[in-house]
């Protein structure tokens, strides 16, 4: 079964009533049945931004789901993935990229993923498919 990636854009529009994609992020999750896949340096960026923005509970909470949900699969980067990205990241200063977004890319290769949940540019540029649309 196709699995789709999930970025700390994807997280936070899901859980932020307040964000402009969350009625399309929650319409996609709902409608939509693919496993869901992460890594553990998008949940530490996601859990610090619910943290600044939604305060401590909610970052508790995303964890806890992310813990907790059958549908979503949570990858723990190993050293040789963080070496690719660091040099992906040194290779490519002209696009603004995080260190998590070139770990996200690295992983998406390895597993041989397509799509990402992303609401910014970085996984389009990076040549991945990115929804909602």
């Amino acid at each position: 079964m196709k699995r789709v990636f999930i970025d700390t854009s994807g997280w936070f529009a899901a859980a932020s009533r307040r964000d402009y994609d969350h009625p399309a992020v929650k319409q996609y999750l709902k409608e939509s049945t693919p496993p869901l896949l992460t890594t553990d340096y998008v949940a530490d960026e996601s859990a610090t931004l619910f943290l600044s923005r939604l305060g401590h509970a909610a970052a508790v909470r995303f964890l806890d789901s992310l813990q907790a949900s059958p549908r979503i699969e949570l990858i723990y980067l190993k050293q040789q993935s963080i070496e690719a990205a660091m040099r992906l990241f040194r290779e490519r200063p002209d696009k603004g990229w995080s260190l998590t977004d070139c770990t996200s890319f690295v992983i998406m290769k390895e597993l041989g993923l397509d799509t990402a949940l992303a609401l910014d540019d970085h996984f389009r540029q990076a040549g991945f498919i990115t929804v909602p649309t």
